[in-house]
């Protein structure tokens, strides 16, 4: 998943171009390639530093001598104005670079650039999250504090420093939150107060036990206040936000706004709904002929029954990274780094309400040695048996499989290696973070049917049939993203498709219906995404006939960073 940063206007990086001229100074055009590369430095530094959390997550500590990591983003009027502004004046620089002679390269930083502008002057302009969502705050809290937790960036008495300056801008932010939210759908709303609950036991229990002793008295007073401003902001929002509710849908003019900068590709809405619903009647049918002579429901129960306990599953996810890793090795599909700098956690409790499953922390695009986490969603000792069982049956050895090779190995964490190698730096770090997004989570679909492509643990009957709902799982997402947000599609219509059309455990499909809520755009990334990385594959066949091979291809398209598709497809000519 990716989050779009909040920017704020900061002095420019200098330009290029003031030349003397006969009795006085005048300002002259840099040269496009120049100019280019402004803009850039621009987008990429100048955003980082009007967003500190970000900044943190990034590797990038200091701007300007001013020290980013105690600092939390501006939500005031006066900041929300300032990062509209900066977004403004750098899609008419973009405008009138327009039509310039730039090399592939630079094109390509320039589309992602303006994807992003675009999409953060929607948001500024019409969408407005930061009026209607409070998670907008809450995981921004979150993140601004477990990120200089968890990356090792300086000594631990140095981070906890930072920690504590971030937990005195609490209730500041807070108190900006309160001014500017409107209204909140309901599951908005209940999500903040359940991953707040996640940020008071991070700061009053994981931070407080972790903190050292030089600092702990510190940490205490800085503690106090804010634990009982996010414990006021939960009443606020269970007893006061809670009564101006709203929808969540985007509805169809942003929608399709929305999916234009997000994606990138040559499909709007509607014809990616329609190739998705054929593509699901598609896969269906290749189900039922590899179960036959069973029902796909029989064999798909089969395959369920061999699972871990909640014991041992989280265990049982570091056995199948590792089994994942030899098997890349093995086939010799990508180069590997010789070592791992991949961790296995819990997921924070205060990531949970969007990532119900597992999800990927890359490294820091400029800190890539502090490594990178690969999320897993432990199952709740306080949960029903019914809904443990759902879990585990959904998430059975072969389940597992699936997840990790779309996080892990060699998905995600994969791919956000070989991007985090790219130079120049400011390349890494714009493709890095601001990168596309149908590259990222399509190379990680991609990545699940290769590895049964390439007979994965001895060409499974039970692993290719688990893919291939994982497969539907993707179709299935962009037909629930499209008809929730645009066509009233409503939650037994949705349960529907996933139960009984896409073979999905009631665990996983309510999870999903709440992620669907949470998002949009999103769920469209994983079948958009797959589906262009295997037409790219066939277009470098094509046109490598005598030196082609899956681990050139994969290789070259890996060292380019997530670039838009239809760009990358040009870059691998």
């Amino acid at each position: 998943m990716r989050n779009q940063w909040s920017t704020k206007l900061l002095p420019a990086l200098a330009m290029a171009g003031i030349a003397a001229s006969v009795g006085a100074f005048r300002l002259s055009a840099p040269a496009p390639a120049a100019a280019a590369d402004a803009i850039v430095n621009e987008f990429v530094y100048g955003g980082l530093a009007l967003a500190p959390v970000a900044a943190t997550a990034a590797g990038y500590h200091v701007h300007e001598r001013q020290r980013l990591d105690g600092l939390l983003d501006d939500y005031s009027t006066a900041g929300i104005d300032r990062a509209r502004r900066f977004n403004q004046q750098l899609l008419e620089r973009l405008d009138e670079l327009h039509g310039a002679r730039l090399d592939a390269e630079r094109e390509a930083d320039l589309g992602i650039v303006r994807d992003n502008v675009e999409l953060n002057l929607l948001e500024y302009d019409r969408i407005r999250n930061y009026r209607h969502n409070p998670t907008v705050y809450v995981e921004l809290i979150g993140n601004g504090l477990y990120n200089p937790y968890v990356l090792a960036y300086a000594p631990p008495e140095e981070r906890f420093r930072h920690i504590i300056q971030r937990l005195e801008g609490i209730p500041a932010l807070l108190a900006q939150a309160r001014a500017n939210l409107l209204d909140a759908p309901e599951i908005w709303n209940r999500v903040a107060r359940e991953e707040n609950d996640g940020n008071i036991e991070l700061i009053d229990r994981t931070l407080r036990a972790a903190a050292p002793p030089a600092v702990a008295d510190a940490y205490a007073q800085a503690a106090a206040p804010a634990l009982a401003s996010l414990r006021a902001f939960n009443d606020y929002l269970a007893h006061t936000l809670s009564a101006r509710t709203s929808d969540w849908r985007l509805g169809k003019d942003n929608y399709e706004r929305k999916c234009r900068y997000v994606l990138h590709i040559d499909r709007k809405p509607e014809q990616l709904l329609a190739d998705a619903e054929a593509d699901l009647a598609a896969t269906r049918a290749e189900m039922a002929r590899l179960a036959a002579p069973r029902s796909v429901e029989e064999a798909l129960a089969e395959v369920a029954r061999e699972h871990a306990t909640p014991a041992t599953y989280m265990d049982q996810g570091r056995e199948t990274l590792a089994e994942a890793t030899a098997f890349v090795r093995q086939k010799d599909l990508l180069t590997l780094a010789s070592d791992s700098n991949l961790a296995v956690i819990d997921t924070p409790a205060f990531m949970r309400g969007i990532y119900g499953v597992g999800g990927f922390n890359p490294a820091p695009a400029l800190e890539p040695q502090l490594g990178a986490f690969f999320w897993m969603t432990p199952i709740p000792a306080d949960w029903p048996r019914a809904r443990i069982d759902s879990k585990l049956r959904e998430y059975n050895r072969y389940g597992l499989q699936q997840l990790t090779i779309h996080e892990a190995m060699p998905g995600h964490y994969v791919q956000a290696e070989y991007a985090n190698r790219i130079e120049p730096r400011t390349r890494r770090v714009l493709r890095a973070i601001w990168g596309n997004g149908p590259y990222v989570e399509g190379w990680a679909v991609y990545a699940q049917r290769m590895m049964s492509d390439e007979g994965y643990l001895g060409d499974s009957k039970a692993l290719r049939l688990t893919m291939l709902k994982q497969m539907l799982r993707g179709q299935a997402n962009t037909i629930l993203d499209v008809r929730l947000q645009t066509m009233g599609m409503s939650e037994r219509e949705a349960l529907d498709l996933m139960i009984n059309q896409t073979y999905q455990e009631r665990e996983e499909a309510t999870a999903k219906f709440q992620r669907a809520q949470l998002s949009s755009c999103q769920l469209d990334m994983y079948y958009a995404g797959a589906k262009a990385w295997l037409a790219l594959r066939e277009h470098y066949r094509q046109r490598h006939p005598r030196d082609y091979s899956l681990k050139a291809f994969h290789e070259r398209a890996l060292n380019e960073g997530a670039v838009p598709l239809p760009i990358l497809d040009k870059l691998l000519r």
